[in-house]
């Protein structure tokens, strides 16, 4: 099953890197519709141990979602490093 990101809940304060600062991932599997929110932790799990996969779309290009562990040992995703500079996941809007 593949879902794309539509939103993110970021904490406020200090946070070693942006990607941690991320505390929920809004998404949507377009096959059948259906709609949720994970946490980021949840949402590593579920692409880095149950296979599945996250993307965003952004001006009509997809950038995969990764699972990372940072120096800390916390875990987050962020996308795959392509040819832009511009981070997709980072500038989605807040989910209600």
């Amino acid at each position: 099953m593949a879902v794309r990101i539509t939103c993110i809940n970021k904490a406020n304060g200090y946070h070693e890197n942006p990607y941690v600062a991320i505390e929920n991932l809004g998404w949507i599997n377009e096959q059948n519709g259906e709609t949720g929110k994970s946490s980021r932790v949840t949402m590593y799990d579920w692409i880095v141990n149950k296979g599945g996969t996250a993307y965003v779309m952004a001006g009509g290009a997809k950038a995969e979602l990764i699972g990372m562990i940072s120096p800390h040992g916390t875990k987050y995703v962020k996308t795959r490093a392509d040819s832009t500079d511009r981070d997709n996941l980072l500038k989605l809007p807040e989910c209600a």
